[in-house]
């Protein structure tokens, strides 16, 4: 075949402007792949952070799930060991149950949030990401992410602590508490700690999403998820049998 010297810098004959156009072509064609890699990156965010919500939102979400489980802070651990020998261990068991209920219902509204930070990824770090396996993904994202998420979502959480009757709950417990002789009131802000634990329970599920969609070709749902991370072999990924 005739050496074509103006799209063949490596022919006789070729030119430093040929030179440059064979350099543009293939920075063009890295630019390609890293597109994609960051519209897989993004996508499969996006996938993860919808299930991740659906599995949080629901009734026992948060509640049975050992995994993120919202526990009372440890500045009501020594009260609520006093009520429960004096007998308010039913009032006690009721304020945590109605955190678990707000981070489920907060976590309804977690979606356009997430979406939202998971579409202001740059593709720069996208290639290192997807083959870092495991929570790669998620990890850089809660890094980049995470406070300013938990700052938007704060009136989320603090709606649903409206809605199931925390606050209320609260006030009940400290009340009897307050009753007890030789106690001192407990220093929590309730609101910033239910917060916080919903954020971090919401990372911890999309993070099994990611790890899921990584490691089972099942969990990729669509075109753009198989091409991308169908035959990574990253850290804790599996690489998929050839077809045929």
């Amino acid at each position: 075949m005739a050496c074509l010297p103006l799209l063949a810098p490596g022919c006789a004959g070729s030119t430093g402007f040929s030179r440059e156009l064979a350099d543009a072509a293939l920075a063009l064609a890295r630019r390609g792949t890293a597109d994609r890699e960051t519209a897989g990156l993004r996508e499969a965010l996006e996938v993860a952070t919808g299930r991740a919500v659906a599995r949080t939102s629901r009734d026992g979400g948060f509640r049975a799930n050992d995994l993120i489980r919202i526990r009372l802070p440890e500045p009501l651990e020594t009260p609520a060991r006093l009520l429960r020998v004096a007998g308010f261990g039913a009032q006690v068991d009721e304020l945590e149950t109605a955190m678990n209920r707000a981070a489920e219902r907060a976590a309804a509204g977690a979606t356009p949030l997430f979406v939202d930070a998971v579409r202001g990824l740059t593709f720069a770090d996208a290639r290192r990401i997807i083959g870092g396996g495991g929570t790669a993904a998620t990890d850089y994202f809660r890094e980049r992410t995470g406070d300013r998420l938990a700052a938007r979502f704060r009136p989320e959480v603090q709606d649903a602590m409206r809605q199931v009757g925390l606050y209320h709950r609260y006030e009940v417990l400290l009340a009897s508490y307050d009753r007890l002789p030789f106690t001192e009131k407990p220093n929590l802000d309730l609101s910033e700690y239910v917060t916080a634990r919903t954020v971090d329970g919401l990372f911890r599920a999309l993070g099994e999403e990611e790890r899921r969609i990584r490691t089972d070709p099942v969990a990729r749902t669509t075109e753009l998820l198989r091409e991308v991370f169908g035959n990574r072999t990253g850290p804790n990924v599996k690489r998929e049998p050839a077809s045929g």
